[in-house]
């Protein structure tokens, strides 16, 4: 009988692990003025972690970015363009700009862990228009994310409508860890040739 309840234990926890796995994505992508809409001739560049379990309703946003031409004013996500990787909608999350995100540089870090549960994690226009509740807008934004339809878009004084951003890859990374390692190191390295050269 000791026996028959270990092993429903484990496959009970085996089979709760698939279960938020399937709900938790991961996905790292650059930063650029190649990416706006219109494109911009800017020489920063930026790399960006989401981590997004919306069973756990939890949005983890990590972005590293430097040499911007202007000074920065805001930065969200937006979702949910008509095409993968190209096109403008919609402000997703919180209004005016990431909560403590940092305002009037030319570069810097950022990581925050947001509760998707609460309003305040959302435009609320996106909650409107996604059944008027925090789970419609869960279930978009998670759309736009795998769908390659969502994009981080980091706002300066010189480009008001978005100096450097990036579209979330049509699929999650494989393994989140290393690959944000990889994501958040290349624009740095990137940044420290370009300012030799």
């Amino acid at each position: 009988m000791n026996k028959q309840i270990r092993h429903g234990a484990a496959a009970l926890t085996l089979l709760l692990s698939t279960m938020t796995a399937a709900h938790a994505a991961s996905y790292a992508f650059l930063l650029d003025g190649a990416h706006e809409d219109p494109a911009n001739a800017s020489k920063g560049i930026g790399a960006a972690v989401i981590n997004f379990d919306d069973l756990m309703h939890q949005l983890q946003v990590t972005v590293a970015y430097g040499g911007l031409d202007g000074v920065t004013t805001a930065a969200h996500i937006h979702c949910c363009t008509t095409s993968p990787g190209t096109g403008s909608a919609g402000v997703a999350t919180e209004l005016p700009s990431f909560t403590g995100f940092p305002l009037g540089g030319h570069g810097g870090a950022y990581t925050h862990l947001f509760d998707t549960s609460q309003a305040s994690s959302w435009n609320p226009a996106f909650i409107t228009a996604h059944g008027g509740t925090t789970t419609g807008a869960e279930k978009a934004l998670m759309a736009g994310l795998s769908g390659g339809e969502a994009y981080l878009n980091i706002h300066s004084d010189k480009y008001p409508n978005g100096e450097i951003r990036g579209f979330t890859p049509a699929a999650p990374v494989p393994e989140p860890s290393g690959l944000a390692m990889l994501a958040v190191g290349l624009p740095l390295l990137l940044l420290r040739r370009r300012q030799r050269g």
